[in-house]
């Protein structure tokens, strides 16, 4: 049967109070991950909507030939859309329930909850004389409440918007600890709940990525022609957290109170809430008796350039959304070196409650725009709603980069494989590869590779050159971002001089191919190399790059799964982790003793004995796999010096780098649409009052929460059907979707959360609609 994992990552826009929208949405990728965790670990059932959920991975496999693991692993998020990917991320790499959450948006994300005690009119110095002012403003015609609100919630409204206008004026009205302890309890809460078993297999990444703003912001350096160097103020401070999925369940994949100042930050709105100060989550912290051990680590990750000050308890973050309110940045970032032991198929989903929000009243965009509609909407719309065109583009490119880099290795496959049949005898590929023979072998073929390479050689020698010292030089600044020089550039140029003093004076031989002196270097520094070679072998074992009958589906998953075995030995050597905890030292005197930098990564890497200990591995791997299968494994490995050759001057510094082709997957009201039409206009009520409707009424986060759970239920499904070459009739579409849709109405139904009279209405819609 054919194995393909689908992973997933989410991105969350900002949306003021459709954030309870958003969360209805990541409940839903958060019940399709249980149901494919369940579909394939042995003993496990799945109930309420993750069972139809693994009813449907059933039905792919029963009928399609495809068993389908659903791996979400990559979550980003802005404003209160940071809120859940923290909490999705969370609940994700724990194996733990989202229903903490759940709880948070509907019970306490309301206007009364949420605003600090000294603002509440009941405060003795409260504002009574405002309330005719308040009355006028809120009840003459054409006002904002008339113009946003719906007619049956504007009494509740006005009294909760009466409310802050007689509060304390020119302070945020909403509390930053409240907000920040509600956070942590959800957190707590999450934690108390059972852990079923973790959501991803052991050891697969999981990353998480907030932007937040630093209000103030610092000073960071630019390199030009003329003045040479000039300071920029710099506003924009992401959060990122990474982990491996451990093997047993309930697990942090970061200190709760780190995830709390992330959600908090991200999610620190402007006007309505104060700016977050680490003092705040120390306060927290020391009420609740909690430890923060990772404080310093922590606070140096995020603000470097603040800590190397001084002037970190100083840093007030705001809103997220205020610079980035579409994270995909980070999210594309986190794909690189992500490993997989079978066919990825690769989705970007990103949760947009609001895509028409311009383009529906046509005659209201020509009118003049009012007062309040134009403070609220340049607080809460316009920095929000810039395109996400340039992100998309980032994403077509990666994936035209893998289908040039899948067409050239086809085209110059013949060729290459016709040197290596040149300097072997073709009847090495039917023996047991041993670990010498591999070694010898390799060298010879790399050598080969550089003399036939010509005069091409020498620009393909400088390429890989650069880009090595450039990556130590980026490492070292990432260790000490403020030290020394911090323009990679400056200590690139350093580290060149030092290999030069130390007898690097060419990478060419006297007789063509590389220089003994560039040998050495290349064996104990090019840690790329040996990446992309694993990586075109384990595309190698791949049904959509190759299709051969003759070798077992078992077989090439064995093999792809051996691969990517040692690739991770070579993975775990990458970036600072390994670099050890004096690395930062030698970091921030690099430009004075690059040498001591330069000798630090070859001890630490130790890329030679690593590359023994990968020949044994793969020797072994090789002796298990059938003769064809092999013989497929040998001209890659032995080949890879000349394809390499070949594509890294066309296709960069990325070379080889298995970047499988990504699919975006929009998730809105406007692309669900089985229940009801309309989009948005005609499903959501968090959309009046500028967005912040869902914030003055339950009913309307309730509503909002199931139309959440209801379109993301609809697209997860949709995205499941669309891993499959084979369609499904319309039909058996809308029964699956109606089983599903019944479910989540079933399960707010016994959680008794939501009004009956809501459910009964959205369960008779679908029955009406789907029946």
């Amino acid at each position: 049967m054919r194995q393909k994992e689908l992973r997933i990552g989410l991105v969350c826009y900002g949306g003021v109070s459709l954030a309870v929208y958003m969360h209805g949405v990541t409940k839903e990728v958060w019940n399709l991950a249980r149901a494919s965790r369940d579909f394939h670990t042995p003993g496990h059932s799945s109930h309420g909507v993750a069972g139809e959920y693994r009813r449907l991975l059933d039905l792919l496999a029963d009928r399609h030939d495809l068993r389908l693991r659903v791996l979400p692993d990559i979550f980003s998020g802005a404003s209160a859309g940071g809120i859940n990917a923290v909490f999705l991320a969370q609940a994700i790499f724990s194996g733990r329930s989202l229903e903490p959450l759940t709880n948070l948006w509907l019970d306490n994300a309301d206007i009364d909850r949420l605003t600090a005690e000294d603002a509440r009119p009941g405060w003795r110095f409260a504002k009574v004389w405002a309330q005719p002012l308040a009355t006028f403003v809120l009840r003459r015609p054409g006002n904002l409440v008339s113009e946003s609100v719906a007619p049956e919630t504007r009494s509740e409204v006005r009294e909760k918007v009466s409310k802050l206008v007689r509060g304390r004026w020119f302070q945020p009205p909403f509390s930053g600890e409240t907000m920040s302890r509600m956070l942590l309890e959800a957190l707590e809460a999450m934690d108390g709940s059972p852990a079923d078993g973790p959501l991803l297999p052991p050891g697969h990444p999981v990353d998480l990525y907030v932007p937040t703003t630093d209000f103030h912001g610092y000073l960071a350096r630019l390199r030009l022609n003329s003045p040479p160097v000039v300071l920029e103020s710099e506003h924009r401070m992401p959060i990122s957290f990474t982990g491996r999925t451990p093997e047993l369940a309930g697990g942090w994949l970061a200190d709760p109170l780190e995830l709390t100042f992330a959600a908090r930050a991200t999610a620190s709105f402007p006007g309505a809430f104060p700016p977050l100060q680490v003092g705040e989550i120390d306060t927290i912290a020391a009420e609740k008796n909690l430890s923060w051990h990772s404080r310093d680590r922590f606070l140096r990750q995020v603000m470097p350039v603040h800590c190397d000050d001084g002037t970190a308890e100083g840093v007030s973050l705001i809103d997220g959304s205020v610079l980035v309110n579409r994270p995909f940045e980070g999210a594309i970032d986190a794909l690189r070196g992500r490993p997989a032991v079978r066919e990825v198929e690769r989705r970007f989903a990103y949760v947009d409650p609001r895509p028409e929000r311009y383009m529906r009243d046509r005659e209201k965009m020509r009118a003049p725009v009012g007062f309040f509609e134009n403070i609220f909407g340049s607080l809460s719309t316009l920095p929000r709603e810039q395109p996400i065109r340039d992100n998309l583009e980032v994403i077509g490119e990666q994936s035209r980069h893998a289908a040039r880099l899948q067409a050239m290795i086809a085209e110059l496959r013949p060729q290459v494989e016709g040197a290596v049949e040149k300097l072997f005898d073709r009847t090495v590929f039917f023996d047991r590869p041993t670990p010498k023979r591999l070694s010898n072998w390799r060298r010879k073929a790399q050598q080969a590779a550089a003399e036939q390479a010509g005069y091409t050689f020498a620009g393909y020698a400088e390429l890989k050159y650069v880009g090595i010292v450039e990556r130590i030089a980026e490492l070292a600044r990432k260790a000490a971002p403020r030290d020394a020089e911090p323009d990679p550039q400056v200590l690139a140029v350093v580290l060149r001089a030092c290999l030069r003093e130390r007898g690097l004076e060419t990478l060419g031989g006297a007789t063509g191919g590389a220089s003994p002196g560039a040998i050495d270097f290349f064996r104990t520094y090019d840690l790329a190399f040996r990446i992309r070679r694993l990586r075109l072998l384990a595309r190698r074992t791949a049904r959509d790059w190759e299709a051969d009958p003759e070798i077992p589906n078992e077989a090439l998953d064995s093999a792809r799964e051996a691969i990517y075995t040692i690739l991770s030995a070579y993975f775990e050597r990458d970036g600072l982790n390994p670099m050890g905890p004096e690395f930062r030292d030698l970091a921030r005197n690099a430009v004075s003793d690059p040498g001591a930098l330069l000798d630090h990564i070859a001890q630490r890497r130790g890329l030679k004995d690593l590359d023994t200990q990968a020949e044994e591995a793969l020797s072994l791997a090789l002796s298990d796999m059938p003769r064809s299968l092999r013989r497929r494994m040998m001209y890659a490995y032995l080949g890879f010096p000349f394809y390499d050759v070949a594509t890294l001057p066309i296709l960069g510094t990325q070379g080889m780098n298995e970047f499988e082709p990504v699919k975006v997957d929009r998730i809105s009201p406007e692309d669900a649409q089985a229940i009801r039409e309309g989009g948005a206009a005609e499903t959501l009520r968090g959309i009046e009052f500028y967005d912040f409707g869902a914030f003055f009424s339950r009913a309307y986060r309730e509503n909002d929460y199931l139309w959440g759970r209801l379109h993301g239920c609809e697209r997860m499904i949709d995205i499941v059907l669309s891993t499959s070459d084979e369609t499904i009739p319309f039909e058996e579409r809308h029964a699956i979707l109606r089983s599903a849709f019944l479910a989540i109405i079933e399960e707010e139904r016994e959680a008794k959360r939501c009004a009956d009279g809501t459910l009964k209405t959205l369960r008779d819609e679908i029955e009406a609609r789907l029946g």
